[in-house]
């Protein structure tokens, strides 16, 4: 009932810059917060950035002040403009997001399918 659809990965050298989109359909009333996780392999998924309602942010110490969050709220979409980008970048770039909505109405967490990003020379 609750879909988020991911779009933006790819390829990039050492230096460069991605945007990552992630945009919510379905039944929804409300999202109280959207995010970005990621998950290199063999380690464990880690929080990004979040924004929640009301425009506050979050980031990973990791990547303050090369990440910038933000949402549109008209589109129920949250993009995540990556610049600087490292090759400990690389990994599974997950949306996830807080959402209000379905039939019966009820707050969930929802997750996109994962988008790649590569950080290489």
């Amino acid at each position: 009932q609750v879909q988020l659809v991911e779009s933006g990965g790819g390829l990039v050298q050492p230096g460069g810059s991605l945007r990552l989109s992630c945009a919510a359909s379905g039944i929804i009333f409300g999202i109280n917060a959207m995010g970005w996780y990621r998950q290199a392999p063999g380690k464990q998924r880690e929080l990004v950035s979040v924004i929640i309602s009301g425009s506050s942010t979050d980031y990973a110490d990791s990547v303050k002040g090369r990440f910038t969050i933000s949402r549109d709220n008209a589109k129920n979409t949250v993009y995540l403009q990556m610049n600087s980008l490292k090759p400990e970048d690389t990994a599974v770039y997950y949306c996830n997001a807080r959402i209000y909505g379905g039939i019966p109405r009820r707050n969930d967490d929802y997750w996109g399918q994962g988008t790649q990003v590569t950080v290489s020379s």
